[in-house]
């Protein structure tokens, strides 16, 4: 079964999960923070670079969409 709760403030965010610990059950975040290694903040900040420099370009949404379309019908 799947629940989704929309919270407003911290404090509903820490009731909440107090609660579900009491409970003990087993839930999952959406927002669950993650890492990068540092070689894709490398790649991430080559990527940028090569972007600021004209290296590379960016296509509008609307393009690749048509483009997808005629490969994926």
């Amino acid at each position: 079964m799947t629940v989704t709760v929309n919270l407003y403030n911290e404090e509903q965010e820490k009731a909440l999960i107090d609660f579900l610990d009491k409970m003990q059950f087993e839930y999952q975040s959406d927002v669950d923070t993650f890492n990068l290694t540092e070689l894709q903040k490398q790649e991430i900040l080559r990527r940028d670079n090569d972007f600021l420099t004209g290296k590379t370009t960016a296509r509008d949404w609307n393009d690749i969409k048509r483009d997808l379309k005629s490969v994926y019908r």
